[in-house]
């Protein structure tokens, strides 16, 4: 059997928002990367926490989930972001370019029915900042017709802390 999904975000997970005077949090470094796409002459700034690579790796070498990007940076998650905690290569979930002004286009996360579709009847922990009600909703249906799927939900300002990867009920492979 082929161990749960574990779907990582970026954006709020691992580069925290700013605050309201814009600070970000202390534990985190400066980064300046460059997307796909974009030119080098006008780098993208991104923070983040050193102690976010071995947390990670923590959990992958495990054996116990499978470590997908799911996030809007989607290969440049791999290529850009992953190194600079020093992660392996990723695999990532090919996410489209939707044309919307809300990540809530439909009352939930607007990743939700690609990502749905991309895991079939595979059982997920999928680690984002932006669920709503709706989302974890569809997480306990998903649940109860026997396809586990966990929901973990960072603050998008502080971003993935130690606990929410403590507990692992998606790490049972009943």
């Amino acid at each position: 059997m082929r161990p749960p999904y574990l779907l990582l975000d970026v954006d709020g997970v691992l580069i925290p928002f700013p605050d309201a005077d814009g600070t970000s949090p202390a534990t985190h470094d400066r980064h300046d990367v460059v997307p796909t796409g974009l030119s080098a002459d006008d780098p993208v700034t991104v923070w983040l926490s050193p102690s976010h690579g071995p947390l990670l790796m923590d959990v992958i070498r495990t054996g116990l989930v499978t470590p997908v990007w799911c996030t809007s940076w989607r290969q440049d998650a791999t290529t850009l972001i992953g190194p600079l905690l020093g992660l392996p290569s990723l695999p990532y979930v090919d996410l489209p370019r939707p044309q919307i002004t809300t990540s809530h286009p439909n009352g939930y996360l607007w990743k939700r029915d690609h990502v749905d579709a991309w895991l079939g009847d595979k059982p997920v922990a999928w680690v984002d900042d932006d669920f709503t009600a709706l989302d974890h909703a569809w997480a306990a249906e998903r649940t109860a017709r026997g396809m586990a799927t966990f929901l973990v939900q960072p603050d998008p300002h502080i971003g993935l802390l130690a606990e929410h990867l403590a507990e692992k009920p998606y790490l049972n492979r009943t």
